[in-house]
């Protein structure tokens, strides 16, 4: 167990104004290191620092945080500290879903969709695991996700030889099919952005977004990427979302379109076992 008076606790600390009696590492991913800290007046914390000074995702985090809270639907952890090099937020435990729960996130998921944004994209800079992630705006969804979701890391493969020229060409098609497939046109909607099922946490009868990359997007990307990695209780989110905010017909079939973004942001984190999947949400599309 770390001391209270190292690192991360002495900065938690000084930001809260509160002594920090416990803290312990819980590891770590891309570069940033997470703890679970417990202050004096007894709230506990999920601490991330940030691999160097001043890194900026942190601060991206933070205002996706605060945005997404703003719209009062989904349960979003409350932010306790943050600086340029650390983020604290309220700690969230972890418990199984039950069928309740999960249609009561699709509801409350729905509800922060419909909160809506300015435009597609973001007023400050984007992070999706630690990559840099575009969040400029303007312009119909289609060509925006085009532009600032999937080709800057179909680039980003392609020039570190984990993609063939060959395979960024059937990629390159199925995006010139998203005009045509993308259904009726849609406002921006105000989203978590990286919304697999490891980033949200089930508990107090509740599930709990965190580690957003939030942005205003297609409602329809969020409900993709719980699809991507299997999100518990899938069926009872879908119907609980629904019933606030119908999808427009052919959603589904519209799933491997949203996942493109994904997939090729593991291809570029993890290599190529992910082309596989990547090239197969492509070749749906262009079987539409």
């Amino acid at each position: 167990m770390t001391g209270p008076g190292d690192g991360p606790a002495a900065r938690l600390a000084a930001l809260t104004g509160t002594a920090v009696t416990e803290i312990r590492p819980l590891g770590g991913q891309h570069g940033a290191r997470h703890y679970r800290a417990v202050l004096a007046d007894g709230r506990a914390a999920f601490v991330k620092t940030a691999p160097s000074a001043g890194h900026a995702a942190l601060a991206s985090e933070a205002r996706g945080l605060r945005w997404l809270a703003e719209a009062h639907a989904a349960a979003i952890p409350e932010i306790i500290a943050t600086d340029a090099t650390l983020l604290a937020v309220s700690w969230v435990g972890t418990g199984p879903v039950t069928s309740v729960m999960a249609e009561r996130f699709g509801r409350d998921l729905a509800a922060l969709h419909q909160a809506g944004a300015p435009a597609f994209g973001a007023p400050w800079e984007g992070f999706l695991a630690g990559l840099p992630l575009s969040n400029a705006g303007g312009g119909a969804w289609p060509d925006w996700y085009a532009e600032h979701r999937v080709l800057p890391y179909l680039r980003r493969a392609v020039d570190a030889g984990v993609l063939a020229g060959a395979d960024a060409r059937v990629i390159e098609a199925a995006l010139g099919r998203a005009a045509a497939i993308a259904g009726p046109p849609e406002p921006p909607s105000r989203l978590h952005g990286d919304c697999w099922s490891g980033n949200v946490l089930w508990s107090d009868g509740r599930g709990w977004l965190i580690d957003p990359a939030a942005h205003g997007g297609h409602r329809e990307t969020d409900l993709a990427m719980l699809a991507l990695f299997g999100a518990p209780g899938l069926a009872g989110i879908l119907a609980g979302y629904q019933e606030v905010s119908p999808l427009a017909d052919g959603w589904r079939d519209r799933v491997p379109l949203h996942q493109l973004h994904p997939l090729l942001v593991h291809v570029c984190l993890f290599g190529a076992s992910y082309t596989g999947p990547a090239l197969t949400a492509a070749r749906s599309v262009l079987a539409l």
